[in-house]
């Protein structure tokens, strides 16, 4: 005896047409709004593209007049004397590296040890303060520092960079001539005006961006690792130290090169504390130094029309010198915020 069971037993009824087993394409209507939305995004990323091309372009063909007469000595030349045809950025770039390079040197221990303190040890209810405190730097006008380091900061870091001369002296950047150290009456103001100083007052402008790379990297570390580190007896130390950092590393790289760019191109507050001279200076502590935006600033009111064309040529190096790093640093964040390369 068969027994037929709803919905079974049907095979002998025909099968559907096997032109409808073809999957159907659903296509839905886009809302006006979805398309203005990303009409408006897409126009915006064009149009910082189209800008920071046409910029590459105007430097470019204001420069032409002047790079087409120096040729290549114009990386290697010192000296800036642009109406005699006898020009060059080998100085002032070499310049605009050592002060950038030593703004990040007091700026990122300083970034990572308040992005570490905000993220994992700072009272919650402090956190929001603490965060619109650093951010608050950032809103400070670069001739505010410029005016705090030439008229505060410059007499009381005079004691430290001859103490550095003094017991470091043998390392070639920390070396100082033309003075006699010994001499406690020795005038002071062999160590006025330099890189040194520079740095420190530009390290503080670059803080902020820095540190708030370096801390939303630190705040998207898992919170499964973080708790699995505690459940194996891990310190508050030690999961930051095998969890946080690691996780972070890429913000760090990210948010020191983030820094490193606008370090390169900070204009007022050098050329308020620096004393300017068109000659290679590798010596930070000393008197004199120079960066091409700073060179930019001191001759672009009296430049003649080569002049002008020369200024545009340093411009253009100073440009696409920062463009590299920051692209670089963009690359490092945008790894850095989905924990890739961070092992288990």
């Amino acid at each position: 005896m068969t027994v037929a069971l709803p919905g079974f037993g049907r095979s002998s009824e025909p099968g559907p047409d096997p032109v409808d087993d073809v999957p159907r394409t659903i296509r839905g209507s886009a809302e006006r709004a979805d398309l203005a939305f990303r009409l408006a995004a897409r126009g915006s990323g064009a149009t910082v593209l189209v800008i920071m091309l046409l910029v590459g372009v105007f430097l470019t063909y204001r420069a032409w007049q002047a790079l087409s007469v120096a040729g290549f000595s114009f990386l290697t030349t010192a000296a800036w004397e642009p109406d005699s045809h006898h020009f060059g950025i080998a100085a002032v770039l070499t310049g605009t590296v050592l002060i950038g390079l030593t703004a990040i040197a007091f700026a990122v221990p300083l970034a990572l040890g308040t992005a570490l303190y905000i993220s994992e040890y700072a009272p919650r209810r402090l956190r929001r303060t603490l965060v619109s405190l650093v951010d608050l730097m950032a809103a400070v006008p670069s001739v505010v520092y410029g005016l705090w380091g030439a008229f505060f900061l410059q007499s009381h870091v005079v004691g430290l960079s001859r103490w550095l001369a003094t017991y470091f002296g043998w390392i070639p950047i920390f070396k100082v001539t033309g003075t006699d150290l010994d001499d406690p009456l020795a005038t002071s103001t062999v160590f006025t005006s330099s890189t040194f100083i520079a740095g420190m007052v530009v390290a503080l402008m670059v803080t902020p961006i820095a540190c708030s790379v370096m801390r939303e990297a630190f705040s998207q570390a898992p919170v499964g690792e973080r708790e699995g580190a505690y459940a194996l007896g891990a310190t508050k130390w030690g999961m930051v130290r095998t969890v946080v950092l690691p996780f972070g590393l890429g913000g760090i790289i990210g948010g020191t090169m983030l820094g490193l760019g606008r370090a390169l191109g900070e204009t007022i507050a050098v050329y308020m504390i620096i004393s300017p001279v068109f000659a290679i200076q590798p010596h930070i502590l000393q008197n004199g130094a120079n960066s091409v935006s700073a060179l930019i600033a001191l001759r672009y009111g009296s430049a003649s029309t080569f002049g002008m064309s020369a200024l545009m040529a340093a411009g253009l190096a100073l440009f696409l010198m920062t463009l590299v790093v920051n692209f670089i640093a963009s690359s490092i964040v945008a790894r850095s915020r989905s924990g890739a390369g961070v092992e288990a």
